[in-house]
């Protein structure tokens, strides 16, 4: 089991929350997942930026960003070298019962500091992944933030066999590839790399971001589109991507044996080597 190393609600250590909190009733906020590597919070400019942009979206003031990069600080200064710190924005505690938010709330965040281990070699080397059987509804004022009702991906997880596997990857309503329960998904042909838009349902995860960032230093360009399951499996390679394990080659998908080349492994040591 992952042990808690440290967790501060609002600054203040402890680890319980008012039940009338609307993360809690509603699922009411965001989240974000940091690799703490060395004692530093890895491509945190980035994570804050979805952050903001997710609150955003929810209409959530968060007016707390110097606090929390405080406390991001604080809990990485006490990290080992690799560990995890996760944030949780909430709208709150909830003034009155039902879903509309009142327009005053005060957000409450949450960090909580993780210990981490590395990726397994095997997984590295090459990971297995299946298809899941739930399938992502479409909600576009949804897509792409991170926000705290994860229950697709809750079910998914649940399904047989995902236990087997490294990961599981989620289709959309119309069959097309989104992503994994916990990473986003690219194909690789020739130097184009091939991942799904994630403007009607999924996350855009920090590192996928990273990997569009970077592509162009390695000679890649990036399409992002609608990507058949198909066109993963008879690729010239795939990977999966997260905050906390880079970038992994795909070796197999359910009974598909996938390709193993070059640039999954360029793309993680390029990743690797970044000073953020």
């Amino acid at each position: 089991m992952t042990e808690v190393l440290g967790c501060w609600i609002d600054g203040a250590g402890g680890s319980t929350l008012p039940v009338d909190d609307r993360g809690l009733q509603y699922g009411d906020g965001l989240f974000e997942t940091i690799l703490v590597r060395d004692r530093r919070a890895r491509f945190l400019e980035l994570h804050l930026a979805r952050l903001a942009g997710g609150c955003e979206r929810l209409g959530i003031v968060f007016d707390f960003m110097g606090a929390l990069r405080t406390e991001i600080a604080r809990a990485a200064a006490q990290a080992p070298a690799l560990a995890i710190v996760k944030i949780i924005v909430t709208r709150g505690s909830a003034r009155r019962r039902g879903y509309a938010a009142q327009g005053a709330d005060t957000p409450r965040r949450v960090v909580t500091l993780f210990e981490s281990s590395p990726v397994p070699g095997a997984v590295r080397d090459g990971a297995v992944l299946r298809v899941a059987t739930l399938h992502l509804a479409a909600q576009p004022v949804l897509a792409g933030i991170k926000h705290l009702n994860r229950l697709e991906n809750v079910l998914a997880a649940s399904e047989p066999g995902h236990a087997d596997c490294f990961d599981s990857l989620l289709l959309d309503e119309n069959g097309q590839l989104v992503g994994g329960t916990m990473s986003n998904v690219f194909a690789v042909r020739g130097t184009q790399l091939l991942t799904p838009s994630v403007d009607r349902c999924g996350v855009a995860g920090v590192m996928r971001a990273v990997v569009l960032r970077e592509a162009a230093a390695l000679g890649l360009t990036v399409i992002q589109g609608r990507l058949p399951l198909a066109d993963l499996v008879s690729a010239d390679e795939a990977f999966i991507t997260n905050a906390r394990i880079g970038v992994v080659p795909v070796s197999r998908v359910g009974q598909h044996v996938l390709r193993m080349n070059s640039v999954a492994p360029r793309l993680a040591a390029h990743i690797e080597a970044l000073d953020a």
